[in-house]
């Protein structure tokens, strides 16, 4: 059976607006790779070195999690009391447009807010938790954990594509230049699972053996490792995502064949290295999806955010394979916990007022965020205590940082 029928978006030749899409093509400001700000110095995993094996030749041994060290390590027990103290005090919207000068307009997204700075765009990442194509929550440090989590990983992986990162004036924005950017979201998997209408195991298990260009083997089974990543691009809808093959893409109009080529070899690198990345520290990357831009002098840029556990599905490697043959779920690092609670008490799809997340479940939500991040990246993410933000509540100090660095932006 085949799958990925034609979408029905109207396709365009030119490209969307970066992050907008709603800019006009005729007023493009496009994306650049430099940064104003230096990024903190991160880990390096030059690509023709392996993540397991030093450029030396000598073996590093592969740190190995399990569940206990996600509920019980020492380090939840230093940041718990913070997180509970910061339940109240979430980023859960913004209002830059009054306390920032020069900013033209604003769009709300999921978890994004993003504000058109003419040539650039600022996008603060929130607190807010999307799930059932809703916000159900919002997350203590779950913005600066998202931002700083893409941060690492667009500084990391600069030898595989260049990015339209601009600056990080504050541990919750970014700032960018505009660029055009393709309405494809390239989604890369390495394992047959998920639970969505467009995931990998709900089409395979209705028999779809043909998926966005993916030929599938019969007999697989449920969170097994696919033979090699395969890439299964979606096309956004008004309020889903859908499915397409590389003939659609092309055919459509939606990128030319050379385009669709270099992004798609981008994304599989991409998702190639971010697993070689987090294998070596004790976590698998099951899935994630990227999406790229094109600059003025015709380079395809990497986009929007990278590796975070927004965008990707993340496992414990060290208990997968035991737990993979006794036919248990996969001891995961995300929000899937936090879902299951809605769908058991609510119906989140259709219920016009959802109960409040319980607040233990969104504090330990916050807790596998900084796991990941610190997990990952082998360094300790900044958490400030409360008693900080009644000194410079956070809307006023992303509000003082981005009024700065746009500033210095103009004068350039």
């Amino acid at each position: 059976m085949a799958q990925c029928g034609r979408s029905t978006l109207t396709p365009s030749r030119t490209p969307q607006s970066f992050f907008t899409r709603t800019v006009s093509a005729k007023n493009q400001a496009f994306a650049s790779v430099s940064f104003l700000r230096t990024l903190p110095e991160f880990k390096r995993y030059p690509k023709q070195c392996s993540v397991v094996m030093s450029c030396q030749g000598n073996a590093q041994r592969q740190q190995q999690l399990s569940l206990d060290d996600l509920v019980t390590s020492n380090r939840k027990g230093e940041v718990l009391g913070t997180i509970q103290d910061s339940l109240s005090n979430c980023l859960s919207d913004t209002n830059l447009l009054e306390t920032v000068p020069g900013l033209k307009s604003r769009i709300k997204g999921k978890v994004r807010d993003i504000y058109d700075a003419g040539d650039y765009l600022v996008l603060i990442t929130t607190d807010r938790l999307s799930a059932f194509d809703r916000n159900l929550a919002s997350i203590p440090f779950k913005g600066q954990v998202l931002n700083e989590t893409s941060l690492w990983w667009f500084n990391n992986t600069q030898h595989i594509t260049p990015n339209a990162i601009v600056s990080s004036p504050d541990r919750n924005v970014v700032i960018a230049k505009k660029c055009s950017v393709f309405p494809i979201e390239f989604v890369v998997r390495g394992y047959v699972t998920g639970s969505t209408d467009t995931s990998l195991w709900t089409v395979y298990k209705k028999g779809v053996r043909n998926y966005c260009g993916n030929a599938l083997s019969d007999g697989l089974v449920k969170n097994q490792k696919l033979p090699a990543n395969i890439l299964t691009p979606t096309t956004k809808a008004e309020d889903h995502d859908v499915p397409i093959s590389p003939t659609e893409i092309v055919e459509g109009g939606f990128m030319t064949q050379a385009e669709f080529e270099e992004a798609s070899m981008k994304a599989l690198s991409l998702f190639e290295f971010g697993q070689r990345v987090a294998k070596e520290h004790g976590v698998i990357l099951v899935d994630t999806k990227y999406e790229f831009g094109k600059s003025s002098d015709g380079s395809i840029l990497l986009i929007d955010e990278i590796h975070t556990p927004d965008s990707s599905r993340y496992w414990l490697a060290g208990s997968y394979e035991e737990r993979f043959r006794k036919g248990l779920e996969p001891e995961n690092v995300d929000k899937e916990f936090l879902r299951l609670w809605f769908k058991e008490n609510c119906n989140p799809y259709e219920d016009e007022v959802l109960p409040a997340a319980p607040a233990e479940l969104v504090t330990e939500l916050a807790w596998r965020y900084i796991f990941l991040y610190e997990t990952i990246t082998g360094s300790r993410i900044d958490i400030l205590p409360t008693q900080l933000y009644q000194q410079e509540p956070i809307h006023d100090r992303i509000s003082r940082n981005t009024s700065q660095a746009l500033s210095s932006l103009r004068q350039l």
